[in-house]
């Protein structure tokens, strides 16, 4: 496994994957306090939203490692990769709910992502309790 080299991870990288973890909390929150049913939302769409949220866990969880213990190019590529998708899978997710949905979840998602604290970027990071933070 290849040793951390501090110049190979980017120095936006932790900043990035906190940002998409609250943006993605502030879309969870926003959906789960509206009034649409399962068959609403796109269930194919918010798993793949999930499994972007499951990863940025992880890389967060493999930053707080010591040298040498991961392969760090694989984990910059998958996660640099991952940080690409998120964009596309929320719009994609926005434009699939139905057209009076558009407007409240904008407001609401908004409004719980100022909200938030920094330190729920690390839910369910192994190792990390956002309470103590």
């Amino acid at each position: 496994m290849g040793r951390h080299s501090p110049a190979a991870i980017p120095v936006d990288l932790r900043a990035r994957l906190e940002a998409a973890r609250l943006d993605l909390l502030a879309l969870f929150r926003a959906l789960d306090r509206m009034n649409l049913t399962p068959s609403e939302i796109p269930q194919r769409l918010i798993r793949q939203l999930f499994e972007l949220d499951a990863d940025y866990v992880e890389a967060l969880w493999g930053l707080d490692q010591p040298p040498g213990n991961l392969n760090l190019a694989a984990m910059l590529r998958d996660t640099l990769a991952a940080l690409e998708q998120l964009p596309g899978y929320s719009s994609r997710l926005r434009c699939n709910l139905p057209p009076r949905s558009h407007a409240t979840l904008s407001r609401l998602e908004a409004s719980i992502r100022t909200k938030l604290n920094p330190a729920e970027a690390y839910n369910m990071v192994p190792g990390r309790d956002p309470q103590k933070s």
